[in-house]
């Protein structure tokens, strides 16, 4: 994920807002309760301060009112960013199922939890709190009674639906670590993420339905298994009827659900102990798994989704991202689950079964928050306006953006017609090691300015820092530079499984000169209409004095991924000549796209060659 990162947008705009336009009254305990303990806070603008100042009061009062302890923590937190060290709320102990399930089962039992937006439109499953604890509570004990022991780690390659949702807090329940796959990956990427998960069970169904397109994810589950030694079984659901050819490791997973209690005693996990792993490739295009644990995972997941996305009781939370990546772990699931809200989980694609599926959606599942990709929008804007008239979505409140910059003509968009120009689009900047979001433009006082394609405003905690090539820091205005985050928070990352040595001297070390955790070592991102021009500009540097301008053709396709990110690993790997160094590129959507853009690269190479020969 990608930032323009300079002073002027990450301190001017904070201290513009809050500053200036805060003095009005303001109920501060109405807006976080835990703040009437807090001396001298008012307002957010002090809110904001004392989070950073009183860093240890403000988490612990914030983890003691938000989540619910088996026993209660002594440390709120041990960190030393220079060695790698990153301990919250030690002593603690609770499950993070209980957390999302339990305690609204006593409350609200019939409320509905998730809301299954399945491939075809009107198709839509809900499931209350009552059920889904059912489900997780039987596959917690199949689990169990299948040898799945605490400290385990389980391999999820299912695509968005209940029963993964369910996989998942099953994973939670019984105190195993689980690591979601995104079901677009090939065989061989799921093989390599099995393996350094060092996984013995895998969960999975018989095939996918996305786009009006039957795919197979069991045939990809059983050659990726085959390279996978310590894979001893294999539990299959039915999203399809369609059978599918069962080995001896493969379970019928429904079916051995409906022989176990619908009761699951939870484990008591320590704060510290590993929720999940999630794999990201970053810039090596060699994936690394990136670890988060439990309490503070989960603390900074539902107090973000709560302040960013101002969501309230009663809301339906439209997050649009795959479970399989950040976005869907923290809010598509964990941070709304654990604030009690209702969410949805899509399965479709944007244009499926034409391009107004998003606002056809909106309007029968009258969704109050809609959170999506920069691409995606970019996209629905070619189809025109009348897609998003054609539907009601009055009920929309807050707009979100997350995944890469987004230009100003389709923030613009976004905003003039799907929000009908009165909800905020909160453009959000975070990344799989942070756990959640870092900076945004809410929360802010209602009236505070929200710039196009900017994320703005650091998030409670938050200390983001600019720094030289030395880590020495940068303060004045109009300056760039790598974006580092100079105090810890709950919700990151603790370590890289496997290899903590490489977690130290990618996000701690990289600056001498200052200790923070490095989040973004590039200093502009770049939206996607001015990437086909870059890659113009990158290619043409070395040939612009030998060829003439009619000589030079460009590939106007990009590598995108099936969520519909732009791989720009990719594009550099091309432009430096290094073909081996592309990485894993099963998440592409069309893979011909990297051919073209090679072969376009190869003649732009060869017409160099020919001009400067002749």
């Amino acid at each position: 994920m990608w930032l323009r990162c300079t002073s002027k947008c990450v301190f001017a705009s904070l201290s513009r807002s809050y500053n200036n336009v805060l003095s009005r009254s303001f109920n501060i305990a109405a807006f976080m309760p835990e703040a009437a303990g807090f001396e001298g806070v008012s307002d957010r603008a002090a809110l904001q301060e004392f989070s950073l100042s009183n860093s240890d009061h403000f988490w612990a009062a914030v983890a003691r009112h938000r989540l619910t302890w088996i026993s209660p923590f002594h440390t709120v937190q041990d960190c030393d960013l220079s060695r790698g060290r990153i301990k919250w709320f030690e002593g603690g102990k609770l499950n993070v199922s209980v957390n999302c399930l339990d305690r609204h089962v006593h409350t609200c039992p019939e409320k509905v939890a998730l809301i299954w937006e399945r491939d075809e439109p009107g198709s839509e499953v809900k499931v209350t709190y009552r059920s889904l604890l059912d489900m997780t509570c039987r596959l917690g004990n199949l689990l169990r009674r299948r040898g799945v022991k605490k400290g385990d780690c389980v391999t999820i390659y299912m695509p968005p639906c209940p029963l993964a949702v369910a996989s998942m807090l099953a994973c939670a329940r019984i105190g195993a670590a689980h690591n979601v796959v995104f079901a677009g990956f090939s065989a061989e990427a799921l093989a390599e993420r099995i393996r350094d998960a060092q996984s013995s069970t895998v969960i999975t169904v018989n095939q996918g339905v996305r786009g009006g397109r039957v795919i197979e994810l069991k045939k990809t589950v059983d050659t990726a298994v085959e390279g996978c030694p310590s894979v001893k079984q294999v539990f299959v659901a039915m999203r399809t009827e369609n059978p599918v050819v069962m080995t001896d490791r493969d379970v019928s997973m429904e079916e051995e659900m409906k022989l176990e209690d619908a009761v699951c005693e939870p484990a008591a996990m320590d704060s510290e102990d590993v929720l999940f792993l999630l794999y990201t490739s970053g810039s090596t295009g060699k994936p690394k798994g990136l670890v988060h644990t439990q309490a503070g995972y989960l603390l900074y997941a539902l107090l973000t989704h709560r302040y960013v996305f101002s969501y309230h009781d009663g809301d339906v939370f439209g997050c649009v991202a795959d479970i399989g990546w950040i976005t869907g772990h923290s809010y598509s699931v964990y941070g709304p689950l654990a604030n009690g809200g209702t969410t949805v989980l899509f399965e479709s694609t944007p244009v499926y079964p034409n391009p107004g599926r998003y606002w056809e959606m909106v309007q029968r599942l009258r969704i109050n928050q809609f959170y999506g990709a920069p691409t995606a929008i970019r996209l629905l804007l070619k189809y025109g306006d009348h897609w998003v008239h054609k539907y009601d979505c009055s009920t929309l409140k807050t707009l979100g953006s997350v995944g890469e910059p987004i230009n100003t003509e389709a923030w613009e968009w976004y905003h003039r017609v799907v929000g009908d120009g009165r909800c905020p689009v909160v453009d959000t900047w975070w990344q799989t090691e942070t756990g959640g979001i870092c900076i945004a433009p809410r929360p802010s006082d209602p009236d505070a300015e929200i710039v196009p394609g900017m994320a703005m405003r650091p998030f409670f905690g938050m200390k983001p820092v600019l720094v030289d090539g030395e880590g020495k820091l940068l303060t004045s205005n109009n300056t760039s530079g790598p974006l580092c985050l100079a105090q810890p928070w709950p919700g990151m990352a603790r370590t890289i499984h496997n290899n903590h040595q490489r977690f130290i001297e990618t996000y701690c070390q990289p600056y001498p000169a200052v200790y923070a955790f490095v989040v973004l070592k590039k200093e502009v991102g770049v939206p996607e209409e001015d990437l086909s021009q870059l890659l113009k500009d990158m290619v043409s540097k070395s040939i612009a004095k030998y060829a003439c301008p009619d000589q030079i053709q460009f590939v106007q396709r990009l590598p995108k991924t099936r969520s519909g990110k732009i791989m720009r690993r990719v594009l550099r790997k091309v432009v430096e000549q290094d073909l081996g160094g592309l990485g894993d590129l099963s998440t592409l959507d069309d893979p011909a796209a990297v051919q073209e853009i090679v072969q376009g690269h190869q003649d732009l190479c060869s017409a160099e060659n020919k001009a400067f020969t002749s």
